[in-house]
């Protein structure tokens, strides 16, 4: 079955930096454009960045465009999500989706 699992969040300071990455399974992996999302407590789950299958094109929330890189390892079926310059407003959970298929999520926390 299809398996998404996020892992990398943690505590970090305002400027801080943190790798997230999401492992897959169940599904041929490099054959599919990957996403990665977050929520916000209080507001919708919003899109930040997305990859196309071979990496080679990527979107970006403006909210963190310059700030966050998405990339992916097909051969480690893993797609990462580098964020640095990390802001308060960017605490949340983290989660990474194939088609209707949701993580469990990671949760982000940004605080001095």
């Amino acid at each position: 079955q299809v398996q998404l699992v996020e892992s990398g969040g943690g505590l970090v300071q305002p400027g801080g930096s943190l790798r997230l990455s999401c492992a897959a399974s169940g599904f041929t992996f490099s054959n599919y454009g990957m996403s990665w999302y977050r929520q916000v407590p209080g507001k919708e789950r919003e899109l930040v960045a997305t990859i196309s299958t071979g990496g080679s094109r990527t979107s970006y929330a403006d909210s963190v465009k310059g700030r966050f890189t998405i990339s992916r390892d097909n051969a480690k079926n893993t797609v990462y999500l580098e964020m640095n310059s990390l802001k308060v407003e960017d605490t949340g959970v983290y989660y990474c989706k194939w088609l209707d298929y949701w993580g469990q999520g990671t949760q982000v926390t940004v605080s001095s």
